[in-house]
């Protein structure tokens, strides 16, 4: 099976990539930029400190990173403040490419840093880790840095499930493993061996990100594994150990909701692909059972399903890229000059 073999040749440990300086050498070398985006909604009890030790390290001592931001779903409290201070970007997402309209989710955001960011690689963390370490950053950079033929890395981890102020060592991706592994082993099986399928932290080239759709809210993961999947094959993709992951853990009903949204992106994809079809449009309803007292009832929510072009189609973004490539071309012209005399 081609997939086991997969698993054995990108497969990483992070461990293998903690020299940094190698990593940065590797950078300058290959004369790339990273950029690292957190997409954020009422984060203020994490983002800071994610911000401080992971810039800290990856920033100040070693320049791995050349710019951090914070892409914000409209925060009630006070993530954008606290990440200001840090010293990192903060962008409100709602203020940029109004004219798709405003959406809120975690895709609308990372689709969004596609255009606010100016990195060669994107590298994604989610704002709720409370266990933050640079290997979470440099465990997903350190592949794309050292192999040219990778394309997009994804973290997995052991997630321990936290209830109360107890902690159990396993438990957590319940939707993975009782939603997302069966479906990729009945439609995608080549895709079986990634561990953490709907892991929130991963890096890849521009050129890859920009190429693709992204879905605005939960199935943003699960969208951009299979789409960078057919476009460029099993061989570009990759997976890094973390060892641990200690964050949020959310609410069975939350997850419903989450699983709701996934399902509804993972059966369009099958339709674009004409690998199914479907009689009737899937519905954009969902239908939860709620008790109050001795009363059962059902509250309903509507999501808003709505999967955004790949941004390389995208006027403003050809526009703003072209000035970036520009200006590092002329930036780099004295250089060149120099280096001819």
């Amino acid at each position: 099976m081609k997939e086991n073999g997969w698993l054995k040749t990108n497969t990483y440990h992070h461990s293998s990539f903690s020299d940094i300086g190698r990593l940065v050498r590797l950078k300058e070398k290959k004369n790339l930029k990273i950029s690292l985006g957190f997409p954020t909604l009422n984060e203020e009890e994490t983002i800071a400190e994610e911000i401080n030790v992971i810039k800290g390290k990856l920033q100040i001592e070693y320049p791995l990173l050349d710019e951090i931001a914070v892409i914000d779903s409209a925060s009630t409290d006070r993530t954008r403040e606290l990440a200001a201070e840090t010293g990192a970007k903060v962008y409100l997402a709602d203020d940029y490419l109004r004219g798709f309209g405003v959406v809120r989710g975690k895709g609308e955001n990372l689709w969004k840093s596609l255009y606010l960011l100016e990195g060669d690689i994107i590298v994604w963390v989610d704002a709720d880790i409370k266990n933050i370490h640079p290997k979470f950053v440099y465990g997903t950079v350190g592949p794309l840095l050292e192999c040219d033929h990778l394309k997009y890395v994804k973290a997995f981890y052991e997630r321990p499930l936290v209830i109360g102020k107890k902690m159990r060592p396993s438990g957590g991706g319940r939707v993975t493993e009782i939603l997302i592994r069966p479906l990729l082993a009945s439609f995608y099986p080549e895709l079986s061996g990634f561990l953490q399928p709907l892991s929130g932290e991963y890096a890849g080239r521009r050129e890859v990100l920009e190429a693709v759709p992204f879905r605005v809210g939960y199935g943003v993961e699960t969208g951009l594994l299979i789409d960078i999947y057919e476009k460029y094959g099993l061989k570009s993709l990759a997976q890094v150990d973390l060892d641990r992951r200690v964050h949020r853990n959310r609410s069975l009903p939350a997850l419903s909701k989450m699983s709701f949204a996934i399902l509804h992106t993972f059966f369009t994809k099958l339709q674009q692909q004409d690998i199914v079809s479907l009689e009737k449009e899937l519905p954009s309803e969902f239908r939860l059972v709620k008790a109050r007292e001795e009363e059962i009832f059902l509250k309903k929510e509507r999501f808003t399903f709505i999967e955004r072009p790949p941004i390389i189609k995208v006027e403003k973004y050809q526009r703003k890229r072209a000035n970036i490539e520009k200006n590092n071309f002329s930036a780099a012209r004295p250089d060149r000059l120099e280096s001819r005399k």
